[in-house]
Formats: C-alpha cells, structure tokens, sequence
C-alpha cells in the first residue's frame, strides 16, 4: 500500500485523505440512521395524535418534549408554537430535521467530484514528467517513459475508485432521506387536520 502511494506521487496523498474523509461520512451517517430507527416511538407518535384530536394541547405537548424521535419532536413543536402558526411551525421544526438527515452529504457528493479530477491531475503532472524524461534520454530508454506513464495513471484509477465505492453509500442515503422526508410531509399534514379537530372540540367544550 505505501510502495503504492509513492509510486503514485504526491497527489496519492490528498486522495487518501479524500478516502478516509468518505469513509468517516458514511460510517457516521450509518450510525445516524441506526439511532433514528432506535429511537423511532410509534406508540407515542399515536398518542399524541390521540391527544391532539381531543383538544388535549398540553398534555400532547408535555408527552412529546424530551423525545429523541424525530417525529415526535415535530408534532411537539409544531403544536408548541401553533399561536405563531400551525402550518409554518410544523414546517420550520420539519426543515430543521431534515438538515439533520442531510449533513454532511454535500461533503460526500463534493469528494465524489473531486477525487477523479485529483486523479487525473495526478496524470497529467506524471506525464508531463515522463515527457521531461523523454526528452533527456531521448528514445534510447524506452521503459523510463513507459514506467512513468504507468506510474501517473495510478492516480486516475485511485480517484475513479474513490468516487465509484463512494457514490453507492451516497445514493443509499439520499434516497433514504428522501423517503424519510415523504413521510414526514404526509404526517404533517395528517396532524395539520388532527390539530384543527382538536380545535373543534376545545371551541364545543
């Protein structure tokens, strides 16, 4: 693995920064996901949805803080801060879970990116060195020049590594967080009419 590095030349060194960086991401967004579905609480998700319905604000709310499922915390304190408006409440605490199941994505689609440009990089400095060596051997030593291209597009095959091993978890999360995100829009709404009906009542009452 070392000889590799040094054969590749100093870009190798910035790639396997890049790799370890990907692996890092992903490692911690596999752990992020894990707890989420740990924490998920759907019994006390229907609770609150029982007690919202019956105009029982308080009761919902207190049964909500301290949670550590995310939904729950929504519903919480969209209805916490309903007086400020319901819909934009529930938007607000949504968006802020939703950065969270993003993080640090970007920095995984960013190394995805740029890991084959440092690869290739990598190839065109290495050629252009065995160009330099081309012309100060001439054409009597052949293999220097070969061995040196060789050597440059290791870089190129390490950068489209990184970015195809990279871009399979990559995918994996954006689709989860998009599904998550689906979810969580048509809970919202569902308890956007729970919280209305709940209304209703209190007014009855």
């Amino acid at each position: 693995m070392y000889e590799l590095m040094i054969k590749g030349g100093p870009v190798m060194w910035p790639l396997l920064a890049c790799s370890v960086v990907a692996l890092a991401v992903v490692f911690e967004r596999l752990i992020f996901w894990l707890c989420v579905g740990l924490r998920k609480d759907q019994p006390l998700i229907n609770r609150i949805f029982t007690l919202t319905e019956k105009g029982d604000f308080d009761t919902a709310i207190q049964e909500g803080e301290g949670s550590k499922c995310l939904v729950v915390r929504i519903l919480a304190a969209g209805l916490a801060h309903r007086n400020y408006g319901l819909v934009q409440s529930l938007e607000a605490a949504a968006m802020s879970e939703i950065e969270k199941m993003k993080r640090n994505l970007s920095v995984l689609d960013t190394i995805i990116t740029l890991a084959p440009l440092l690869g290739i990089l990598g190839t065109v400095t290495g050629i252009i060195g065995s160009f330099d060596l081309l012309g100060n051997a001439g054409i009597e030593d052949p293999k220097a020049v070969t061995g040196g291209i060789a050597q440059a597009l290791i870089t190129t095959a390490a950068g489209l590594a990184i970015a195809i091993v990279a871009l399979l978890p990559y995918n994996a999360l954006v689709r989860k967080v998009e599904k998550v995100t689906r979810h969580i829009e048509q809970l919202v709404t569902c308890y956007e009419v729970t919280v209305q009906k709940g209304r209703e009542k209190r007014n009855v009452e």
